[in-house]
């Protein structure tokens, strides 16, 4: 297992990760593109992935400028191993290198993914969107969080 920056041509499998999840799927998988996806890892902030035999299991990105997690993705295929939260570490860790703004995110109720951000000590603070929980985290959470 490597978890490594993300790069331009990586592109098309994160692309392949995010569109096999079960959970937090889009409605319309032609709403992010890979001009997004480009602009967000080269512009906007960065982005990490997971690569086992050559292959892209999973991807994060942060957005520096609207400060959020713009995506933590796994492939359905290598849940459960890790994955996640070795990209979330690796993110949050660069993230709070780059500013000490508090950054947040939205994800589905009652998902995987939002047990993960709470046993990640990721506060609920409101909804986002039409149906999402929307969480922050801040600095002084993510070093004490570190510290246990």
């Amino acid at each position: 297992m490597i978890i490594r920056e993300a790069r331009v041509e990586d592109i098309p499998q994160i692309q392949m990760v995010r569109n096999s999840v079960n959970e937090n799927t889009l409605s319309n998988p032609d709403l992010v593109t890979d001009k997004d996806c480009e602009k967000f890892i080269t512009e906007r902030g960065k982005g990490w992935v997971c690569e086992i035999d050559g292959k892209i299991t999973g991807f994060s990105i942060v957005d520096l400028k609207d400060h959020n997690i713009w995506a933590l993705f796994v492939d359905p295929d290598f849940e459960k191993k890790g994955i996640g939260k070795k990209l979330h570490d690796i993110m949050l860790d660069w993230y709070f290198t780059q500013t000490k703004e508090k950054v947040w995110l939205g994800t589905s109720p009652n998902t995987r993914a939002e047990l993960f951000y709470r046993k990640s000590n990721w506060k609920e603070i409101g909804m986002h969107s039409k149906n999402e929980i929307k969480f922050e985290m801040t600095f002084e959470n993510w070093i004490n969080n570190k510290t246990i």
